[in-house]
Protein backbone atom coordinates (compact mmCIF):
# COMPACT_ATOMS: atom_id res chain seq x y z
CA UNK A 1 0.00 0.00 0.00
CA UNK A 2 2.46 2.40 0.83
CA UNK A 3 5.17 1.61 -2.26
CA UNK A 4 1.46 2.50 -4.42
CA UNK A 5 1.35 5.76 -3.02
CA UNK A 6 4.64 6.75 -3.75
CA UNK A 7 3.68 5.59 -7.43
CA UNK A 8 0.95 7.60 -7.88
CA UNK A 9 2.77 10.64 -6.37
CA UNK A 10 5.67 9.98 -8.69
CA UNK A 11 3.01 9.41 -12.06
CA UNK A 12 1.33 12.83 -10.43
CA UNK A 13 5.19 14.68 -10.34
CA UNK A 14 5.87 13.67 -13.92
CA UNK A 15 2.79 14.44 -15.48
CA UNK A 16 2.32 17.42 -13.72
CA UNK A 17 5.59 18.87 -15.04
CA UNK A 18 4.96 17.51 -18.40
CA UNK A 19 1.87 19.93 -18.08
CA UNK A 20 3.89 23.14 -17.61
CA UNK A 21 6.52 22.12 -20.12
CA UNK A 22 4.01 21.76 -22.85
CA UNK A 23 1.63 24.72 -21.61
CA UNK A 24 5.10 26.76 -21.53
CA UNK A 25 5.64 25.72 -25.65
CA UNK A 26 2.14 26.12 -26.43
CA UNK A 27 0.45 27.67 -29.17
CA UNK A 28 1.30 31.68 -29.79
CA UNK A 29 -2.49 32.98 -29.24
CA UNK A 30 -2.35 32.15 -25.94
CA UNK A 31 1.17 33.37 -25.23
CA UNK A 32 1.74 33.47 -20.94
CA UNK A 33 2.89 36.68 -19.17
CA UNK A 34 6.70 37.97 -19.46
CA UNK A 35 7.33 40.13 -16.62
CA UNK A 36 10.60 40.76 -18.00
CA UNK A 37 10.24 41.79 -21.62
CA UNK A 38 13.97 43.23 -22.22
CA UNK A 39 15.40 39.47 -21.40
CA UNK A 40 13.27 37.81 -24.06
CA UNK A 41 12.94 40.56 -27.14
CA UNK A 42 15.45 42.95 -28.41
CA UNK A 43 15.02 46.81 -27.29
CA UNK A 44 15.96 49.27 -29.97
CA UNK A 45 18.46 52.34 -29.31
CA UNK A 46 15.91 54.84 -30.34
CA UNK A 47 12.55 53.49 -28.18
CA UNK A 48 10.76 55.14 -31.04
CA UNK A 49 11.29 53.06 -33.76
CA UNK A 50 11.18 49.07 -34.21
CA UNK A 51 14.20 47.10 -32.32
CA UNK A 52 15.91 44.68 -34.84
CA UNK A 53 17.40 41.84 -33.78
CA UNK A 54 20.42 40.68 -36.04
CA UNK A 55 20.67 37.22 -34.20
CA UNK A 56 16.74 36.28 -34.87
CA UNK A 57 13.64 37.16 -36.36
CA UNK A 58 11.51 36.63 -33.46
CA UNK A 59 9.50 40.11 -32.92
CA UNK A 60 8.47 41.29 -29.52
CA UNK A 61 5.19 40.21 -29.16
CA UNK A 62 4.49 42.56 -26.34
CA UNK A 63 1.05 43.41 -26.72
CA UNK A 64 1.45 47.11 -25.86
CA UNK A 65 4.58 46.96 -28.25
CA UNK A 66 2.80 45.66 -30.70
CA UNK A 67 0.15 48.28 -30.84
CA UNK A 68 2.72 50.71 -31.79
CA UNK A 69 4.57 49.06 -34.49
CA UNK A 70 7.17 47.43 -32.09
CA UNK A 71 8.23 50.84 -31.14
CA UNK A 72 9.42 50.39 -26.78
CA UNK A 73 8.46 53.87 -26.08
CA UNK A 74 5.11 53.71 -24.17
CA UNK A 75 2.69 56.72 -23.51
CA UNK A 76 2.09 57.57 -20.02
CA UNK A 77 -0.62 55.67 -17.60
CA UNK A 78 -3.85 57.94 -17.49
CA UNK A 79 -3.06 60.06 -14.42
CA UNK A 80 0.44 60.36 -14.24
CA UNK A 81 1.48 64.15 -13.28
CA UNK A 82 4.26 66.09 -15.41
CA UNK A 83 6.97 66.72 -14.61
CA UNK A 84 7.05 69.95 -16.69
CA UNK A 85 3.66 71.04 -15.65
CA UNK A 86 4.21 74.85 -17.05
CA UNK A 87 4.45 73.50 -20.08
CA UNK A 88 7.72 75.75 -20.80
CA UNK A 89 9.53 74.14 -24.19
CA UNK A 90 13.39 75.63 -23.75
CA UNK A 91 15.25 75.50 -27.03
CA UNK A 92 18.32 73.64 -27.27
CA UNK A 93 18.90 74.02 -23.25
CA UNK A 94 20.84 70.73 -23.77
CA UNK A 95 23.42 71.60 -26.45
CA UNK A 96 26.91 71.88 -25.83
CA UNK A 97 27.76 75.78 -27.00
CA UNK A 98 30.88 77.12 -28.44
CA UNK A 99 33.00 79.77 -26.76
CA UNK A 100 31.21 82.30 -29.39
CA UNK A 101 28.12 80.96 -29.11
CA UNK A 102 27.76 80.68 -25.10
CA UNK A 103 28.68 84.32 -25.09
CA UNK A 104 26.14 85.41 -27.36
CA UNK A 105 23.74 83.81 -25.60
CA UNK A 106 24.45 85.38 -22.55
CA UNK A 107 24.66 88.50 -24.07
CA UNK A 108 21.35 88.58 -25.58
CA UNK A 109 19.95 87.07 -22.35
CA UNK A 110 20.53 90.09 -20.39
CA UNK A 111 18.01 91.75 -22.30
CA UNK A 112 15.58 88.92 -20.75
CA UNK A 113 13.80 90.64 -17.71
CA UNK A 114 10.42 88.45 -17.57
CA UNK A 115 9.86 85.08 -16.69
CA UNK A 116 7.16 82.94 -19.20
CA UNK A 117 5.74 81.92 -15.81
CA UNK A 118 2.26 83.09 -14.99
CA UNK A 119 2.36 86.38 -12.97
CA UNK A 120 -0.58 85.54 -11.20
CA UNK A 121 1.81 83.23 -9.21
CA UNK A 122 4.68 85.69 -8.10
CA UNK A 123 4.28 84.88 -4.74
CA UNK A 124 4.24 81.43 -4.58
CA UNK A 125 7.01 81.47 -7.40
CA UNK A 126 8.98 83.39 -5.41
CA UNK A 127 8.87 81.49 -2.41
CA UNK A 128 9.38 78.07 -3.68
CA UNK A 129 12.48 79.87 -5.76
CA UNK A 130 13.66 80.58 -2.35
CA UNK A 131 13.60 77.22 -0.98
CA UNK A 132 15.09 75.75 -4.48
CA UNK A 133 18.17 78.66 -3.84
CA UNK A 134 18.43 77.82 -0.73
CA UNK A 135 18.31 73.91 -1.12
CA UNK A 136 20.43 73.62 -4.73
CA UNK A 137 22.90 76.89 -4.84
CA UNK A 138 22.96 78.25 -0.90
CA UNK A 139 26.19 76.14 0.09
CA UNK A 140 27.83 78.34 -2.38
CA UNK A 141 26.42 81.33 -2.77
CA UNK A 142 25.19 81.60 0.33
CA UNK A 143 21.88 82.97 1.82
CA UNK A 144 22.58 86.22 1.52
CA UNK A 145 24.12 85.78 -1.64
CA UNK A 146 27.26 86.99 -1.18
CA UNK A 147 29.38 84.54 -2.25
CA UNK A 148 29.83 82.91 1.20
CA UNK A 149 28.35 80.12 1.33
CA UNK A 150 29.54 77.10 3.72
CA UNK A 151 31.58 75.03 1.30
CA UNK A 152 33.47 78.76 0.64
CA UNK A 153 33.57 79.56 4.27
CA UNK A 154 35.53 76.00 5.02
CA UNK A 155 38.07 76.96 2.11
CA UNK A 156 37.08 73.96 0.16
CA UNK A 157 36.59 76.31 -2.89
CA UNK A 158 36.50 80.03 -3.75
CA UNK A 159 36.23 82.51 -6.26
CA UNK A 160 31.88 82.93 -5.66
CA UNK A 161 30.83 86.29 -6.74
CA UNK A 162 28.39 88.72 -4.88
CA UNK A 163 25.43 89.23 -7.11
CA UNK A 164 25.42 92.75 -5.91
CA UNK A 165 28.76 92.84 -7.26
CA UNK A 166 27.56 91.66 -10.63
CA UNK A 167 25.32 93.06 -13.42
CA UNK A 168 22.88 90.41 -14.16
CA UNK A 169 19.08 90.33 -14.84
CA UNK A 170 16.53 87.76 -14.49
CA UNK A 171 17.57 86.12 -18.21
CA UNK A 172 21.04 85.74 -17.41
CA UNK A 173 21.15 84.13 -14.01
CA UNK A 174 18.37 81.73 -15.93
CA UNK A 175 21.43 81.50 -19.01
CA UNK A 176 23.59 80.55 -15.91
CA UNK A 177 21.72 78.05 -14.55
CA UNK A 178 21.05 76.15 -17.82
CA UNK A 179 24.60 76.82 -19.51
CA UNK A 180 26.91 76.85 -16.45
CA UNK A 181 29.31 79.76 -16.73
CA UNK A 182 33.20 79.39 -15.19
CA UNK A 183 33.33 77.48 -12.50
CA UNK A 184 29.70 76.71 -11.93
CA UNK A 185 28.53 73.81 -13.98
CA UNK A 186 25.02 73.64 -15.49
CA UNK A 187 21.60 72.81 -13.37
CA UNK A 188 19.51 71.99 -16.02
CA UNK A 189 19.63 68.68 -14.61
CA UNK A 190 18.45 69.40 -11.03
CA UNK A 191 16.01 71.91 -11.67
CA UNK A 192 12.67 71.73 -14.07
CA UNK A 193 11.98 74.46 -16.23
CA UNK A 194 10.08 76.22 -14.92
CA UNK A 195 11.97 76.12 -11.77
CA UNK A 196 15.17 77.36 -12.94
CA UNK A 197 12.85 80.45 -13.54
CA UNK A 198 12.00 80.59 -10.23
CA UNK A 199 15.23 80.60 -8.62
CA UNK A 200 16.69 83.51 -10.80
CA UNK A 201 13.35 85.34 -9.46
CA UNK A 202 14.41 85.34 -6.46
CA UNK A 203 17.74 85.66 -6.69
CA UNK A 204 16.93 89.11 -8.57
CA UNK A 205 14.08 90.04 -5.87
CA UNK A 206 16.16 88.90 -2.83
CA UNK A 207 19.74 90.42 -3.87
CA UNK A 208 19.14 92.70 -6.89
CA UNK A 209 15.96 94.69 -5.23
CA UNK A 210 13.30 93.41 -7.71
CA UNK A 211 13.48 92.58 -11.01
CA UNK A 212 13.13 95.25 -14.05
CA UNK A 213 9.79 96.25 -15.37
CA UNK A 214 8.82 93.77 -18.29
CA UNK A 215 10.28 94.64 -21.39
CA UNK A 216 8.69 94.23 -24.64
CA UNK A 217 11.29 91.82 -25.73
CA UNK A 218 10.29 87.90 -25.21
CA UNK A 219 12.39 85.68 -23.52
CA UNK A 220 14.38 84.42 -26.74
CA UNK A 221 15.18 80.64 -25.04
CA UNK A 222 12.19 80.18 -23.79
CA UNK A 223 8.97 79.43 -24.81
CA UNK A 224 5.51 79.01 -22.66
CA UNK A 225 3.21 77.26 -24.54
CA UNK A 226 0.24 77.71 -21.56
Amino acid sequence: MHNMKKNILKIASVLGITGVVLNSCGPKENTPLVWFPDMYFPVAYDPLQKAEDAYSKHDNEIPAFVAQNGATALTPVDGTVPRNIEHIVEVNSSKILTPDEYNAGYDASKSITVSPLDPKNREKDLARGKVLYERTCGACHGAAGDGQGSIVVSGAYSGVPNYKDREITLGSVHYVLVNGRNAMGSYAGQLQPGDRWRVAMYVMDAFKGGMAPAPTAVAQDSVATK
